[in-house]
């Protein structure tokens, strides 16, 4: 993903950070949540993932804190303890900071038994999950989360009409090169909802392949998404193109992280009342957060870490196609994006800029862009 076009203003990431952390703590979120929940949101900015960064601050969390659907000092309980194993439920508690300590527990528990795995219900929003798969890759292990999006239905099945599922993301992550570790994040249909808003933000049109109407016609205008004339297509694209696969994922993002966890499913028998178009709300969301240490699973300790990095090393090293562009892996452009605005600041569309200011934060500008 790439940062929003337009003009922009480029503010200190730490002070984004800050900033953007007073906001959640003047809500009632406390402080060092806050400021977990602050790292989550601005990782979006800085890698690049700027529909899960604060756009979503002023559209998504403040309604969610402010309304009680997430409770700002809600606190998380632990179901079933297994061990290796965690049944929990958040509680509504804000996501962004809930997800990255339940992950912690998993890199916990893996620690002690090889694998830990922490299944959640009554879950909020929790940003991009590939924040959260990197702390087991940040610890040396391997990372995977996958969210459904609670009773929120967004996408139809290939030849279906009502809507049963959300964008379902999944994210898996390990340790690779130095300070780029591999990263997958992605949701099971082409775009999340924030691409497509963040374009419909932007006065822009969207690509063709995003969107498409109850007819399985294409639609480029990202205002139909939430006006209900479009819906979201899955990875792979149409029946003919491999739509099944991208349904599929899903499905199995849905059974990964709801069924299992007792949250909220999408295809429920109410919405097989639906008209194709966006319906419900993204609550009791449910999580599946796994780490597995793979020294204690091999008993070679650093046996993987070389592996993983000759892997990788082979990717980077692959003679790329004649555009001269060099083939890299998930997550490493977005580490080199985040490393550069630590540095130099993180770019904002200057209405969203004008936007959080508004909501009081403090963000002075370091540098202006036409």
């Amino acid at each position: 993903m790439t940062a929003l076009p337009g003009p922009t203003v480029t503010v200190d990431h730490a002070q984004l950070r800050s900033a953007t952390a007073g906001f959640l703590a003047a809500l009632g979120v406390p402080g060092p949540r806050a400021q977990l929940a602050a790292e989550a949101l601005v990782y979006g900015d800085l890698t690049g993932m700027d529909s899960h960064g604060v756009f979503n601050l002023g559209r998504l969390y403040h309604p969610l804190l402010a309304s009680g659907r997430a409770g700002p000092a809600a606190e998380p309980r632990v179901l079933n303890d297994l061990g290796a194993c965690v049944l929990m439920d958040h509680r509504r508690a804000l996501g962004l900071w809930a997800a990255a300590q339940s992950m912690d527990l998993a890199v916990a528990r893996a620690r002690a038994h090889g694998i830990g795995l922490v299944s959640v219900r009554g879950a909020t929003h929790l940003g991009c999950a590939g924040f959260h798969a990197a702390r087991a890759a940040e610890a040396g292990l391997l990372g995977l989360v996958a969210s459904n999006c609670g009773g929120q239905r967004i996408a139809s099945p290939p030849g279906g009409l009502p809507a049963l599922l959300g964008t379902n993301p999944l994210s898996v992550a390990a340790p690779a090169l130095p300070g780029r570790p591999f990263v997958l994040d992605m949701s099971t249909t082409v775009v999340p909802t924030g691409r497509v808003r963040v374009a419909a933000a932007a006065g822009r049109p969207v690509p063709a392949g995003w969107l498409a109407d109850r007819n399985g016609e294409t639609v480029t205008d990202p205002a139909a998404f939430d006006q209900g004339k479009a819906r979201l297509r899955w990875l792979g694209g149409d029946p003919t193109t491999g739509a099944h696969k991208g349904f599929g994922l899903g499905l199995t993002v849905e059974l990964l992280a709801a069924l299992l966890s007792g949250a909220a499913v999408g295809p429920a028998p109410e919405a097989l009342e639906g008209d194709g178009r966006p319906h419900g709300t993204d609550d009791d969301i449910g999580l599946l957060l796994l780490a597995i240490d793979p020294d204690l699973l091999r008993a070679e300790p650093g046996a993987f870490a070389e592996a993983s990095r000759s892997l990788f090393g082979t990717v980077l090293d692959c003679p790329p196609l004649e555009d001269g562009r060099p083939v890299r892996y998930p997550g490493w452009p977005e580490a080199e994006r985040a490393a550069e605005r630590r540095a130099h600041g993180v770019p904002l569309p200057r209405a969203l800029h004008h936007e959080l200011t508004a909501l009081g934060l403090e963000l002075p500008a370091l540098e202006a862009h036409r």
